[in-house]
């Protein structure tokens, strides 16, 4: 079982230690603020109220001991940095933080961090691809310039087989899942739909109206398969 330490619990970072608690990890929650502690402190493994910019008091909670670390503060960049900078130098085996705007980036860059966190970035590419095409419903980073993305199907490819569609010589993208609504009737005899999700969809496979792909390349190839 991972054990992980979130640093900072405003917004993001309290449900990142919320929904890793949930998937089974060790969470230690750290953040000055008491109240943001009393939050959250029954659903996580440990939650502690402490300035972690205090070497003392890091050593004190044997942060040394975890696998990652995790610095979500967002608006005092300077706490970031240097909390981030201590950890670094206390040698914590891996360090992810956050970073708000390209300075802090390139100062994080310096460090030589295992990984940069920039939320507000990826969320306005995020918003701008699904205001761009109305068929991507979620876009998923993985590296820089690539994603796995979620498509509603065009009306043209309703009832053709991936064979027939063939995404990675016409689009270059691969098609990782299908997600697909099958009509269905509640106890109380409601009409509803259940969702159902096939990770190995089959190259015969036929779609439906309502289908989502699960497509995975480039942004750029993503969005052009999304449009025509």
């Amino acid at each position: 079982m991972r054990s992980i330490a979130v640093i900072g619990l405003g917004t993001f970072g309290r449900t990142l230690a919320l929904e890793l608690t949930e998937r089974g990890a060790q969470v230690i929650a750290i953040d000055i603020n008491k109240e943001q502690i009393e939050a959250v402190k029954e659903s996580v493994t440990y939650a502690v109220a402490l300035n972690s910019m205090d070497r003392t008091a890091l050593e004190g909670i044997a942060i040394k001991d975890v696998d990652l670390a995790v610095v979500c503060i967002g608006d005092d960049v300077e706490a970031n940095l240097l909390t981030t900078l201590l950890l670094k130098k206390m040698g914590i085996k891996k360090i992810w933080a956050r970073a708000i705007n390209d300075l802090q980036r390139e100062i994080l860059r310096t460090m030589d961090i295992d990984e940069i966190v920039s939320i507000e970035e990826q969320m306005g590419k995020t918003i701008a691809r699904g205001l761009i095409s109305s068929n991507v419903t979620k876009f998923i980073p993985i590296s820089e310039g690539h994603s796995i993305a979620e498509v509603k199907i065009p009306d043209k490819y309703f009832g053709k087989t991936l064979v027939q569609l063939n995404p990675r010589k016409n689009y270059n993208v691969n098609i990782v899942g299908i997600k697909r609504f099958i009509p269905d009737i509640t106890e109380e005899g409601d009409r509803t739909f259940r969702e159902e999700y096939n990770d190995v969809p089959s190259p015969t496979e036929k779609l439906q109206e309502g289908d989502v792909l699960l497509v995975a390349g480039s942004d750029g190839n993503i969005e052009k398969f999304a449009k025509d």
